[in-house]
């Protein structure tokens, strides 16, 4: 005997097959003229959701206290490591006694722009 599996045999639920119901096609279709959305009101015309609103009560953004600030001229600082030095030496990009300057670091990809300032960090040893 062979038990292969048909596309023919194959059993769906009937709640699967079931089609969903189409809006506004007439009163008896049980789905017309408003279309399940009830009567006018903002709710009724498209574009449905009020973002934030809870019905009349004092909204979740309003309830919850403010925390923090954030600054609109904010510094942001490339972060440089004196171990990082050390394992440039290491791989030879550098010479010991060569200067390190910005247009070298943006070069080797250690930070993103020539005109970002550099905060030197003390983290790694040089040898």
């Amino acid at each position: 005997m062979n038990d292969a599996v048909k596309l023919n045999s194959i059993f769906t639920k009937l709640s699967k097959k079931k089609k969903p119901k189409l809006l506004g096609r007439g009163i008896g279709c049980g789905k017309g003229k408003t279309s399940g959305r009830g009567h006018k009101g903002q709710k009724a015309r498209s574009g449905v959701s009020i973002n934030g609103f809870e019905g009349g009560q004092q909204s979740i953004y309003t309830r919850l206290p403010k925390r923090g600030f954030k600054p609109i001229r904010k510094n942001l600082y490339s972060i440089f490591n004196v171990g990082d030095v050390q394992c440039l030496m290491e791989a030879k990009k550098i010479v010991k006694d060569s200067i390190i300057d910005k247009e070298l670091l943006h070069k080797l990809g250690f930070i993103r722009s020539v005109k970002s300032k550099i905060k030197l960090l003390n983290k790694g040893k040089l040898r």
